[in-house]
């Protein structure tokens, strides 16, 4: 194998949900794998930190907004990544939401509101840019499942739902679209500590028994994802396709732990 496989000098990636916790830690290491990455999100500020992170390594960017519940957003995005750089070689899928209720309470629009971002929206992304992969005949595409993809969390029923039918959706696109030079593959991460989820993990019963069910006895640093993100978005990986790439500390592999 050629030492440079890994590389991605010249490659072109836009990042959905790329400028906080999970998706700014993608964004940043596909930058320092060699790209020119566009992080894009609802939030300008956040945007423009990343993106300036981005350029002190080198790496062109652009600081623009978009929705992955809004499809013209999507598109406006598309527009701009091709005037500036001619293309996109790599699309990660990292927008999405979670709110724990329990599921007799679950209102039919909490319910629309997760599928809406963390599915639909990710088939929005992926038509938006794959259209233009599947015209040049060239595409890494990456989207990020969840531990519920595989196994119930207690009373996330519409995020565990969601992340099944990202997984499904990749298989899908992959059988689709392979033929055409694009490939589509998924990352399930485990458990990663993030701003976000800092206080559940390390203060709460159910921060506790996720540790315990983590045979690697911590918590995933969200820079520890980064390298499977570059190889499922490198030619090292050009026959990889339709499939998940459970990132969790052996949290699957998990039967009794003591």
């Amino acid at each position: 194998m050629e030492s440079n496989l890994l590389c991605l000098e010249g490659k072109v990636a836009v990042v959905t949900g790329g400028t906080s916790g999970i998706g700014r830690a993608i964004s940043l290491g596909l930058a320092n794998a060699g790209a020119d990455v566009v992080p894009t999100g609802r939030r300008q500020p956040e945007i423009d930190a990343t993106a300036t992170d981005i350029e002190a390594r080198g790496r062109k960017t652009l600081r623009q907004s978009a929705d992955v519940c809004n499809r013209a957003t999507l598109e406006a995005l598309l527009v701009s990544v091709l005037d500036h750089f001619g293309k996109v070689d790599i699309l990660i899928n990292c927008a999405g939401k979670i709110k724990r209720t329990p599921t007799l309470d679950l209102s039919e629009e909490e319910w629309n509101d997760i599928i809406n971002t963390n599915l639909t929206g990710t088939l929005r992304a992926c038509q938006v840019f794959g259209r233009s992969m599947l015209e040049r005949g060239y595409g890494r595409i990456i989207n990020i499942a969840s531990l519920n993809s595989y196994v119930a969390f207690h009373e996330v029923a519409a995020y565990a739902a969601s992340k099944s039918g990202v997984s499904s959706l990749t298989r899908s696109l992959a059988v689709e679209w392979s033929k055409k030079g694009v490939t589509v593959n998924a990352i399930a991460p485990g458990v990663f500590r993030t701003d976000l989820n800092a206080n559940l993990l390390d203060n709460s019963p159910r921060g506790h028994e996720l540790l315990m069910r983590t045979p690697m006895g911590r918590f995933g640093k969200t820079e520890e994802l980064v390298g499977s993100v570059v190889y499922l978005a490198s030619d090292a990986a050009s026959f990889v396709t339709g499939q998940t790439i459970v990132v969790d500390g052996g949290f699957l592999a998990s039967g009794v732990n003591q």
